[in-house]
């Protein structure tokens, strides 16, 4: 029996609790412009992600992608280089990486296009949408996500998400729902590689089993209703039924792997770091982990990202917690200090990079089919300024060893660079959502 009707009168709103139902199992919709009584044209219009054609898939090792992003932004000052180009002297913050160099690029002068919104811009850090931060419309997916979505279905985690702290992440789904993060690395670890007990995995198995068929039972509703709406409710509806799919793929999916044994790694379980202060010492252990899910092929997206706390690094010379000093108003005792939190953060960024190049498959380093982003919404978070985005990326197989310095005041579009790693992905889009398609600059070789 269904609980939707056809049929409906012009002008007559859609209930808003319309339920599609079929063989005892319910699918509740999203919002409809329908459900308001409001015309297909009067309705918002909803960010899309960018058309997909066939994907190429070369030769070798998988390509991966690792994002690490940061809440409070780097001083440019401390992070990019004064020479553009090839030619490029470390600054205070590349200084220990400099035997990455070959492995690295800086980009400066980049940012979102019509992203404003300060904190709130986290919610575009990896969609490029401006509606993500602004509170005004719906955000869309983000880079990450969209590898995954198309990707991620040869390994055991698609994607994994992770924290420093706290289940904020700015990783997004299709239909612009905020993707909680894990912040417990005993968690994780036990995810990767802990094997469950042979009842647990039998239980996963079976309920991964039942929740697969839940739009065949409810197809025939769903194929009355999309003929009884506007377009605009047309389309989000297909978005939605395609989403469900995704889900019943990827159920059925978690099925087979239920079923098949965790990797086996040297690593012995890690104790968590509950000190919050510890967020370095934490995105250290996090990234050890990481390291092992890369080289075991349990997933090949991750996002490790480090919110806007105000907790008070352990380091010599620190006293203040990080948001504060963030906030530094150009207080000369504040900057001192966050050079050192932040040098802190590039260090051990720059160590996972180093565990990465330490591995080989295929005759190349993990670290030449990774690429590894670092980032943050702001470009001065004193001010909240969302322009100027600290932008370091790493490994992927680029050319790398260059500083692609930018205008400061007329910055170029990051999206570009998503375009660019989407595509040495295989995925071959002409643009992320954001990306002019007009401007060069971004694209790497």
């Amino acid at each position: 029996m269904s609980a939707f009707r056809p049929a409906r009168r012009p002008g007559d709103a859609l209930p808003r609790r319309t339920v599609l139902k079929a063989a005892g199992v319910g699918l509740a919709l999203p919002w409809l412009s329908a459900m308001d009584g409001r015309t297909a044209a009067a309705a918002e219009e909803t960010p899309t992600a960018p058309e997909l054609p066939e994907i190429e898939r070369g030769d070798g090792p998988p390509r991966r992608f690792v994002a690490f992003t940061l809440s409070l932004g780097l001083l440019g000052e401390n992070l990019n280089p004064k020479q553009a180009g090839k030619g490029w002297e470390p600054s205070r913050y590349l200084e220990p990486l400099t035997d990455l160099r070959d492995q690295l690029t800086i980009l400066s002068g980049v940012s979102h296009p019509g992203v404003r919104s300060g904190h709130r811009a986290e919610a575009s850090l990896l969609t490029a949408n401006p509606a993500g931060g602004n509170g005004r419309g719906r955000n869309t997916i983000s880079l990450d996500q969209y590898l995954a979505k198309h990707l991620g279905g040869s390994t055991r985690f698609p994607s994994l998400v992770l924290s420093g702290g706290g289940s904020n992440s700015p990783c997004y789904t299709d239909g612009g729902a905020m993707i909680p993060a894990q912040d417990r690395v005993e968690d994780l670890f036990a995810e990767l590689f802990v094997e469950d007990d042979p009842a647990a995995r039998r239980q996963h198995a079976q309920r991964a089993a039942h929740g697969r068929s839940v739009m065949d039972l409810v197809l025939d509703d769903a194929n009355r209703l999309s003929r009884e709406v506007g377009a605009g409710d047309r389309r989000r509806l297909d978005e939605y039924f395609s989403g469900v799919r995704d889900l019943e793929v990827r159920m059925a999916a978690d099925e087979k792997w239920a079923k098949s044994k965790k990797p086996q790694v040297e690593m012995e379980p890690p104790d968590e770091i509950r000190d919050a202060n510890e967020f370095i010492a934490k995105q250290a252990l996090m990234s050890e982990v990481v390291k092992l899910a890369l080289e075991t092929d349990s997933t090949r997206y991750v996002v490790h990202h480090l919110g806007g706390s105000n907790h008070r690094a352990p380091l010599p010379g620190v006293n203040t917690g990080w948001h504060s000093l963030s906030h530094h108003g150009k207080e000369d005792d504040k900057l001192t200090q966050l050079a050192i939190v932040e040098a802190a953060l590039i260090a051990s960024w720059g160590d996972f990079l180093r565990s990465l190049g330490e591995v080989k498959e295929s005759g190349r380093s993990l670290l030449d089919s990774t690429t590894v982003l670092l980032t943050s919404n702001l470009g001065n978070a004193s001010n909240h300024d969302n322009r100027n985005m600290p932008v370091l990326l790493a490994g992927g197989g680029y050319q790398h060893g260059q500083h692609l310095a930018h205008d400061p005041q007329d910055n170029a579009p990051l999206p570009k660079l998503f375009t660019t790693i989407a595509n040495r992905h295989g995925l071959g889009i002409d643009r992320f959502f954001g990306d002019p398609g007009t401007q060069s600059g971004l694209e790497l070789a």
